[in-house]
């Protein structure tokens, strides 16, 4: 019996001692079978194999719950650390495509100020041989026809040896040269004539207003209008460079005339040329090529114009200024004259051509109507003419108003571009 006891109370002390906390332990024990002694002894062993369970228990818990914790903590701290590095590469990724974009812009403004700049040297440099040379031999529709001719022949030496690819126009596309070589033709032939008639101040005056016809012919053609703010800012160019050009009083209706003329004919040939170079109509169709293709149309359409319009008399107009006693040059100088006119105004305009591929046509008249300006102080230097405070102020008006042009332009533009967004 005493054994008995020892088997049924010896295990109930060992959980008491072990602290017995563990009901399920202590509900677990039973009192064994007095038939079977093996089986209180096997209760024995379980129950020590569960008290050393669960005494090792709570430390692997806890061992478990602190490395679950710390798992789980690392992960946050990668995931956080990812998500840093994730918002670090987008912010680096967005700046550099900011860079980059506003890089492009850069380049592309540049690019614009090379082509005005470039247009406007070569075009002081026309003027100046231009302006000789019709001192010499004033006879404007013959010369203008003949620097057409140079300017093709230019052109087409430059397609034989392969320096530029020919172009190989379309049917629409040899309509839209010939459209614009008229326009371009009148718009060159209006004016040599306008400046012949009157005044040459009284010309400029009338031509500092292309940029409004410029701007009423784009509009009509590409369907499309600007803010009236943007039109209000060409005041001042007009104002500023008509003021400065307002040096005579006399008036001509031929000189007004056809100085309108040639208005509205430059606006259409800068309009219907910006429309060509975003539209197909060849292969090798770019800036250069259009305005070479436009080019040979205007000689071709120039040569009945001047034969009808002057005939034979350039011819006299030579022999009288290189031959006999009152022979104020000789053949090879004007010659020379000739050429270097031809090549220059077709170099000016065709860079001319490259600065419209890249600015809209209004913004090309403005540049135009500025041009004046720059001719104006060039033949301040070149011909020592003097410059009055009345020129002085038109042309600082002037200016102001290309820069409030094109600071109004951009604006608009970019509210435009906002709200389609």
């Amino acid at each position: 019996t005493m054994i008995h006891m020892r088997r049924i109370f010896f295990p109930l002390l060992v959980v008491f001692l072990s602290g017995g906390s563990n009901n399920n332990m202590v509900e677990s024990v039973k009192a064994p079978d007095s038939r079977s002694p093996q089986s209180a002894i096997g209760s024995l062993t379980i129950h020590h194999q569960l008290h050393n369970n669960n005494r090792q228990s709570p430390l692997k818990s806890t061992e478990k719950m602190n490395s679950s914790a710390f798992y789980e903590d690392n992960e946050a701290l990668l995931s956080t650390d990812s998500r840093r590095r994730e918002s670090v590469v987008s912010t680096t990724i967005s700046r550099g495509g900011d860079n980059e974009v506003f890089a492009q812009q850069l380049r592309h403004n540049l690019k614009i100020v090379f082509y005005f700049a470039l247009w406007y040297a070569l075009n002081v440099v026309y003027n100046i041989i231009n302006k000789k040379l019709l001192n010499e031999v004033p006879a404007p529709l013959t010369v203008g026809s003949i620097q057409f001719g140079i300017g093709a022949f230019y052109a087409g030496f430059l397609w034989l040896v392969k320096l530029r690819p020919a172009p190989k126009l379309t049917p629409a596309g040899k309509n839209i040269c010939w459209r614009v070589g008229t326009y371009h033709a009148s718009g060159q032939l209006l004016s040599m004539v306008s400046l012949g008639a009157g005044p040459v101040s009284f010309t400029h005056i009338v031509k500092a207003l292309e940029p409004f016809f410029s701007a009423l012919v784009s509009a009509l053609v590409f369907g499309k209008w600007m803010k009236p703010q943007v039109y209000a800012s060409l005041l001042p160019v007009v104002g500023g460079v008509g003021y400065a050009c307002l040096k005579e009083r006399s008036f001509s209706w031929l000189a007004f005339w056809t100085a309108m003329g040639s208005n509205v004919a430059f606006a259409l040939r800068a309009v219907m040329s910006k429309s060509a170079m975003t539209s197909y109509i060849g292969e090798n169709m770019n800036a250069v090529n259009l305005f070479a293709a436009v080019t040979w149309a205007a000689f071709f359409l120039s040569i009945p114009v001047f034969l009808l319009g002057e005939g034979t008399s350039f011819l006299k107009m030579w022999a009288q200024s290189t031959t006999g006693e009152n022979a104020s040059t000789t053949p090879g100088e004007l010659t020379r004259a000739l050429i270097l006119s031809g090549l220059f105004h077709y170099l000016n305009n065709e860079v001319m051509y490259l600065a419209l591929s890249n600015v809209h046509p209004v913004t090309l008249a403005v540049g135009n109507t500025m041009k004046r300006v720059v001719i104006m102080v060039a033949s301040v230097l070149v011909f020592r003419n003097p410059v009055s405070l009345q020129a002085g102020i038109g042309a600082a008006v002037g200016i102001s108003g290309v820069l409030l042009y094109s600071l109004t332009k951009q604006h608009y533009e970019k509210l435009e571009a906002a709200e389609k967004e």
